[in-house]
């Protein structure tokens, strides 16, 4: 296309590369902020699970000496491996943050791979946050223009849009020209992939590690000279029309008042206070707000049934979890867990946690469909109720019509963030480390070099 007419990789180059410290408005850096210190802790805890071991152990990654740390280790590897690597534990638990709009995790397609290249680059904290903000702002702008279409196909958004926005912010990083950042966008539109098809599986959080690092690789290539097809979005055969399909998408909305006000700064980006799918979390709150209210026990249930979003139930209405991983994604087993413990904590998908003979005699009590007054095309997406029958025939309820985790005016503390990141990195740091990670990571705007905050992310000596 013509200088006149741009293509859509040049102008969300134009924004990426025109965006600076003055349009990081206090609650942007704010928010920033705060999900990268939730994204580093969920990171520390993912390192302990079996999908980050398996990953780690494949002949040849991470093999290679680099400046960039595996977190919650002395190993230090190339910034494309520790990337990969850290990307797959970020959401190893599926406890990171998430975006209504995008329909996906929009902080783990990105940390991983700013501290690793940061930490190979010598970056300051600020330059961090700048790069992050651009990213969520790339991929969410993008979700604007082909969801939902894009996510009810199939397309797993946190692999797909996390790709790019994750080109996004490595090219930002990395200070790359306009023409860069679009090839570098380019490239990550070939990149990009994963279908929902395999939630509930360790291929979940490989699709964030390949994402991660399939970014920051689109970045490096354009740094180096690389090229691609400027019209890699609207070609007849590019990303909006192989991805989603004629009609189904609207490109103007992926420019559209861009930054203006930032994506991060909306409330449909939240926290998780909970370690499971997002789509869950509606209801966990209602049958939370139940059994407290009406103080449940399980021997005073006769049944339980959850109307939730049909979109919100099409990966999590499963009434016979098998795995740990399966009851991350399950409604049922969060309703049962909830009814039993008065809470969903990480220990819930450890182990074999969902074959406790005291959920298993609950889950048959609780049915799931969708909710008929919570249509796919209304504004509010996430939205649940919770209906109990007790023994003696009484029904009581709650409803919940729009609970994106914990954000917007329903943020969480810094009590309560301290208390979710200490439980988090106590399962793989020096515990007299996280206090003081904690404190730098939350003054992250005034680091001069993130290398000095990353020596606390380093594990004991193997």
């Amino acid at each position: 296309m013509s200088e006149s007419n741009p293509t859509l990789a040049c102008q969300m180059a134009d924004k990426i590369c025109g965006f600076d410290r003055q349009h990081l408005t206090p609650k942007a850096m704010a928010c920033a902020r705060t999900a990268i210190i939730d994204t580093i802790g969920v990171t520390l805890a993912g390192h302990a699970e079996p999908c980050t071991a398996i990953v780690r152990r494949v002949p040849g990654l991470g093999s290679a000496s680099g400046p960039a740390l595996v977190f919650a280790s002395r190993q230090r590897t190339s910034a494309l491996d520790a990337t990969m690597i850290n990307g797959v534990a970020s959401h190893a638990l599926d406890y990171d943050d998430f975006s209504g709009t995008m329909g996906g995790h929009q902080s783990v397609p990105l940390v991983s791979l700013l501290f690793a290249l940061g930490e190979e680059r010598a970056a300051s904290g600020l330059q961090i946050l700048l790069a992050y903000a651009v990213g969520v702002e790339t991929e969410i702008r993008l979700a604007r223009a082909v969801n939902f279409h894009h996510y009810d196909k199939g397309w797993h958004p946190t692999a797909t849009l996390g790709t790019i926005g994750a080109a996004a912010s490595a090219s930002h990083l990395l200070g790359l020209n306009e023409a860069r950042t679009a090839t570098a966008l380019a490239i990550a539109a070939s990149l990009a992939g994963g279908i929902k098809a395999n939630f509930g599986t360790m291929v979940k959080p490989l699709h964030v590690g390949q994402s991660a690092r399939n970014g920051l690789f689109a970045a490096l290539l354009a740094e180096g000279g690389f090229d691609a097809n400027p019209e890699a979005f609207e070609h007849h055969q590019g990303f909006l029309n192989v991805f989603n399909g004629p009609g189904t998408y609207d490109a103007t909305k992926m420019l559209e008042n861009w930054g203006a006000p930032l994506e991060i700064e909306q409330p449909s980006i939240a926290l998780k206070q909970f370690p499971c799918c997002g789509s869950t979390h509606p209801a966990i709150s209602a049958m939370l707000d139940l059994v407290r209210a009406e103080n449940l026990r399980p021997g005073d249930v006769a049944g339980i049934e959850v109307l939730a979003h049909g979109r919100r139930l099409r990966h999590t209405n499963n009434p016979d979890p098998q795995t740990a991983l399966e009851a991350k994604f399950s409604h049922q087993y969060v309703i049962a867990r909830t009814l039993l413990d008065r809470a969903v904590r990480l220990k819930d998908f450890e182990n074999d946690a969902h074959f406790d003979p005291a959920i298993r005699n609950l889950l048959p009590r609780i049915t799931a469909r969708p909710h008929p007054d919570m249509p796919d095309d209304s504004a509010q997406q996430w939205g649940a109720e919770v209906i109990v029958t007790l023994n003696g025939g009484r029904r009581v309820s709650r409803r919940v019509d729009d609970l994106i985790g914990r954000g917007g005016e329903n943020a969480m503390t810094r009590d309560e963030l301290w208390e979710k990141f200490s439980d988090c990195a106590e399962r793989t740091l020096p515990r007299g480390q996280i206090a003081p990670l904690f404190d730098r990571l939350s003054a992250l705007e005034t680091e001069a070099d993130i290398r000095e905050t990353v020596k606390l992310l380093e594990g004991l000596p193997n």
